[in-house]
């Protein structure tokens, strides 16, 4: 799930112009991705540089016409609130090394999805509670030098990822129906290089970024049911997506900035997370979606994603020394494509920044998008493993509003 964030972009001498970020993600649209990967402070041309910022995002999506297994109505509510809110923050410094070479520390939370549509609706077999976090903590540095009438950077960094969470369903072990629940935890390195030319009289910059896939090769957690089972559980190798990011923004006339972004995300990785017993390693039984007995795999996290688009333009204008401005529309193309309802979403913000001194900078931005209608069915993966059969479910054009503050000090 991508989210509201303001950005200050250097320009020709004391040219700064607050903009937009990427989009607004809610829960339903972009895989998992929230605040997604950022590192724009990097290009700061302050000597030393931090950032701190916060985005608050509030969907608005409504599940309906839901039924249960087989399409049976359970007598149960055939709606249910598919999405909660949430914050998304982030922290940066950023320092110059020596002349030319730049580094950045951040804390980030890149993936995350909570939604909590209950008990007492007709899909709670297959939810009642999802939530998942992430924390990823990295370092960037880069390297630039004269080359034509601008300046040649190269990037790379590192970073150390943890996403961890849980899932709660309704299940039956053949003492009525009881909450089932599995906690699982997850952690990964990956890696980040890429290249951008600047040309600071006329404020343009092209970057391309590529973020590695984060491999997690040790999920592991615990599987309750109803207080009566508990068992240690874990899931194959998985990965987070690599992503691919061009950003483009110039100087079209004094005073005004254009800007524009294309970002492809590979959610089509996640696809069946099987959720296995720790016992079935004894019997060297294989952990994956193709495995039916439930002792060896109880559960499973169904994502079914396809790979993840989002365009974005937009223009910034200086008022003055002290005031600027910016707005961008945002189209992202949902991951889901038959199974789940994260569907298109279009998203327009808009926001401020004030300079009250040279070093320091406070931004206040909104946003509100759309988040376009869908229908959650069966999606069959490439093991013959059905999902979306303990659930199907409507979603009609909802709302998503965002709220976005945050600062930088310069030294």
């Amino acid at each position: 799930m991508n989210i509201l964030r303001l950005k200050a972009l250097a320009g020709a001498g004391c040219f700064s112009i607050a903009l937009i970020g990427a989009a607004v993600h809610p829960a339903h649209a972009g895989g998992l991705e929230r605040g997604g990967y950022d590192i724009d402070l990097l290009f700061d041309p302050a000597p030393v540089a931090t950032e701190a910022e916060a985005t608050y995002v509030m969907p608005d999506r409504k599940y309906k016409n839901a039924l249960g297994p087989g399409g049976v109505n359970l007598g149960l509510s055939s709606t249910a609130d598919g999405a909660e809110p949430y914050w998304v923050p982030r922290i940066g410094v950023k320092a110059q090394v020596v002349q030319g070479v730049d580094c950045m520390v951040d804390y980030s939370q890149p993936w995350g999805a909570h939604t909590a549509p209950g008990s007492n609706w007709n899909g709670a077999v297959s939810n009642i509670e999802t939530d998942i976090k992430s924390d990823n903590y990295a370092a960037t540095c880069s390297y630039k030098f004269d080359a034509g009438k601008g300046q040649l950077r190269f990037l790379g960094g590192v970073f150390y990822q943890k996403v961890y969470g849980f899932k709660e369903g309704l299940t039956d072990i053949g003492f009525g129906p009881m909450v089932g629940r599995v906690d699982l935890d997850s952690s990964g390195w990956g890696w980040r290089a890429g290249i951008a030319y600047e040309i600071p009289d006329i404020a343009l910059r092209a970057s391309l970024v590529y973020n590695s896939q984060v491999k997690l090769d040790n999920i592991t957690g615990t599987l309750d049911i109803g207080g009566i089972v508990s068992t240690p559980i874990y899931g194959p190798t998985e990965s987070m997506p690599d992503s691919l990011e061009l950003k483009l923004q110039s100087g079209i006339a004094p005073g005004w900035l254009a800007f524009g972004s294309i970002k492809w995300v590979n959610w089509s990785v996640l696809q069946i997370v099987p959720i296995c017993t720790e016992q079935s390693k004894a019997l060297g039984a294989a952990c994956n979606s193709g495995v039916t007995n439930p002792a060896i795999r109880p559960t499973s996290l169904d994502l079914m994603y396809r790979d993840g688009w989002t365009v974005s333009g937009g223009i910034g204008h200086k008022f003055n020394d002290e005031w600027s401005a910016a707005g961008q529309l945002t189209w992202d193309r949902g991951t889901s494509h038959g199974y789940g309802v994260q569907t298109d979403t279009w998203t327009l913000g808009g926001g401020v920044a004030y300079t009250p001194r040279p070093n320091i900078e406070l931004r206040l931005a909104g946003a509100i998008g759309v988040m376009t209608s869908g229908h959650s069915g069966t999606l069959t993966d490439e093991n013959g493993f059905v999902a979306g059969e303990d659930a199907t479910y409507d979603v009609g054009n909802d709302l998503v509003t965002a709220l976005s503050g945050g600062i930088k000090i310069k030294f």
